[in-house]
């Protein structure tokens, strides 16, 4: 009878989501007509952005629950296909629908070892971890670590290390939702935040997982259509062929390599143009670097000094005989924002220094570790260390994808085992049809920049560059270095998480196109930040205040402090977020290293190795994520603290030093303590075989 009932449910799924997708399509096609009839584009975006949302809280409000099992793992009834799709959606955040491709269009094939990290992830999610804690059968990861290992303590480093990834991993989402927001609704970037805010919160505060997970799936129609619309459209109209794999590669890309080499060649028109701004940003970079170093050694006295020229300077002016008043207006200006101390002075003069970076050749799209240097020992040098760090980031994105428990805890919510392991290959499937089209989407965006954009007349700019700029400077602007009045691609600044949502603009498409992108990366930021902040809600309120604190409080308590901690961790993330602390992608990034050096090593061998203990766990847990963020703290410039690179990895590959001490800590600190009791060793052998039925019932249900 379960299994007719399961079926059904199966068959009126497909029923409701069929109707869901025709529905969405219908809808973006009147929104099309309104924008022909001379509906405002503000209007449009209002209707896409605001209708989704509504759209997503109704799903909410439809699956409400008081069931603890319903709420914590959607009663355990999602189909592998399903659980496919919401899976895909909590996994495709802002990091992939905006970063991805934007990494791929400022790093060309560098950028590749996030798309060969986040998809092999998965291999390890089937091979090593989702069947063996769906047999387990409960709710949370720490539930798996206080079981498996005994005690609290396991369980709290658990509760740590997943909010502290899980936080890290949301501000990404809710900054990605502040950004769309902002740029089609008008709003200030920080209320742009907190608005989106309340979209995070209709889709998981009344139902939990339940609500989660299908919003997740009508999240996940929304946000693939909309990846896939405009860049078929791109490739159509450049080439005429509807599969931009095809197009990007046999036509796009070889354009993109000789406007390249154009570029880099001094010789021709557009290549003297560049390198006549790229020698300007050497000039500032070089007075830059002179300045740091008289600082270093005059200190104030050295600052006033510098002051006093600029005062003269203006003087100088004012008493020419015939003053040039913008030029008087210029050193009025520079004296007005000269740096009032020390600190300030290092600070402004270390940015316009790094702007010696814009000075280099343009880095080839398809070439392999392309790196720039004086001489040919610097050169092999930064190849190396570009190859080093292709080679970790993959390492911390494959550990961090079979870690990360907003995605592990998707798990818990099929019917069986078996249907967990099916779902990872619905998982895959479904994120490997964004993941495909990523790179070219890059390729198209970045040709259609370098042969239109670039020799534009500053008078005849698009209009999407001023809207973007108005949104953040810092991911869009555009400056006349030169004075010729023409763009030069050393001129352009384009943040990599504007790409994809600036694309329909680029690219010249409808208004309805742009308001379209913008509702998919809407539905990626919500899907994923709802997914974290019920992983974050559920591990304290579950395995804090219900395993340690009132292990008798009854199902209506245990869920008001849930929803509770829900909307506290919310507005928290929101705050955070309105201080910009990093770029979207190194967050994730972060992220994952953080989930790798965290939970892997505990994780794998409480699965495989029955001699793993409590103080193996914990020595683990603690050694391998101590390591990662004590890396990141060092290393990472939002923290103020820059230490020099150990071995020339990035902060976001921090998980390559988190991970071994993870691994180390385990063995060692089993081995120097008793082996597990008996109990635990039996539920080694009922976890590692899941064809066994029945699920481990210690979670206390």
């Amino acid at each position: 009878m379960a299994n007719v009932s399961q079926k059904q449910f199966f068959q009126n799924l497909k029923k409701y989501y069929t109707f869901y997708t025709g529905g969405f399509i219908t809808f973006v096609v009147i929104v099309g007509i309104l924008e022909q009839l001379g509906v405002p584009n503000k209007a449009l975006g209002y209707m896409f952005l605001f209708a989704t949302i509504l759209l997503y809280a109704g799903i909410g409000f439809m699956s409400k629950t008081a069931d603890v099992g319903e709420y914590y793992v959607a009663g355990r009834r999602v189909p592998a296909l399903f659980n496919g799709m919401a899976t895909g959606a909590d996994w495709m955040s802002a990091a992939s629908f905006i970063g991805m491709a934007g990494t791929l269009y400022a790093t060309g094939y560098d950028g590749l070892a996030f798309v060969m990290g986040w998809t092999g992830g998965y291999c390890l999610v089937a091979l090593f971890l989702a069947p063996y804690l769906r047999k387990f059968g409960q709710f949370t990861i720490p539930d798996f670590l206080g079981a498996r290992y005994g005690g609290n303590i396991p369980r709290t480093i658990g509760v740590f290390a997943a909010v502290v990834c899980s936080f890290t991993y949301v501000i990404a989402q809710i900054y990605g939702v502040g950004l769309i927001t902002s740029r089609f609704t008008g709003l200030e970037f920080g209320i742009g935040v907190f608005v989106g805010l309340a979209g995070i919160l209709v889709c998981s505060f009344l139902g939990g997982m339940k609500a989660v997970t299908w919003t997740q799936v009508a999240q996940y129609i929304i946000l693939i259509v909309a990846y896939m619309i405009p860049v078929v459209w791109l490739s159509v109209k450049h080439t005429g062929n509807p599969v931009p794999q095809i197009s990007a590669y046999t036509s796009a890309l070889p354009k993109v390599t000789a406007l390249e080499k154009e570029f880099n060649d001094k010789t021709t028109v557009k290549g003297a143009a560049e390198e006549s701004v790229r020698a300007i940003f050497r000039e500032k970079a070089a007075a830059a670097d002179a300045k740091l170093k008289g600082l270093e050694a005059g200190g104030a006295a050295f600052l006033g000094e510098e002051k006093a020229k600029l005062e003269a300077n203006v003087a100088a002016l004012k008493a020419a005989e015939a003053p040039d008043g913008k030029a008087i207006e210029a050193a009025e200006k520079a004296v007005k924002d000269f740096p009032a101390d020390p600190a300030a002075a290092k600070a402004a003069w270390t940015k316009d220094k790094g702007i010696g970076a814009r000075a280099a050749p343009v880095k080839a799209h398809a070439e392999p570790f392309a790196a720039s240097g004086k001489t040919p020992e610097e050169i092999d040098k930064n190849r190396t260390k570009a190859k080093k760090n292709f080679l970790a980031l993959i390492l911390c994105l494959m550990v961090g994808t079979a870690a990360l428990p907003h995605i592990l805890m998707r798990y818990y919510t099929t019917p069986s085992v078996k249907e967990a392991r099916v779902s990872v290959f619905w998982s895959l499937f479904f994120i490997f049809l964004l993941y495909f089209t990523a790179p070219t989407l890059a390729i198209l965006v970045k040709n259609e920049i370098y042969g239109n954009l670039v020799g534009t007349a500053f008078a005849q700019l698009p209009a999407w560059v001023s809207n973007w700029a108005a949104v953040d400077k810092t991911l869009m602007s555009i400056a006349d270095i030169n004075k010729d009045g023409i763009v030069q691609l050393a001129e352009i600044v384009i943040g990599g998480d504007l790409v994809v949502l600036a694309t329909p603009e680029i690219a010249g498409l409808p208004y309805v196109i742009s308001g379209l992108v913008a509702a998919g990366g809407l539905a990626a930021a919500l899907s994923t930040a709802d997914g974290l902040l019920l992983t974050i809600a559920n591990a304290l309120s579950h395995d804090v205040y219900y395993k340690m604190i009132d292990p008798n409080a009854p199902t209506t308590r245990r869920l008001v402090v849930s929803k509770a901690l829900l909307l506290v961790v919310a507005l928290i993330a929101a705050y955070v977020t309105s201080l910009k602390p990093g770029d979207i992608l190194f967050l994730v990034g972060a992220a994952f290293s953080l989930a790798a050096s965290g939970f892997f090593p505990a994780l794998v061998a409480g699965v495989f190795w029955k001699r793993a203990n409590k103080l193996g766990a914990i020595v683990g847990m603690l050694a391998g994520l101590g390591i990662c963020m004590y890396y990141m703290y060092l290393t990472y410039p939002f923290f103020g603290v820059k230490a020099p690179l150990w071995w020339d990895i990035n902060p976001i590959s921090a998980g390559i030093f988190g991970i071994p001490a993870g691994i180390i800590g385990v063995i060692v600190g089993s081995l120097i303590s008793p082996a597990p009791s008996k109990e635990v060793q039996e539920l080694v052998d009922h976890v590692r075989y899941p064809n066994l039925e029945g699920d481990i019932n210690t979670a206390g249900t």
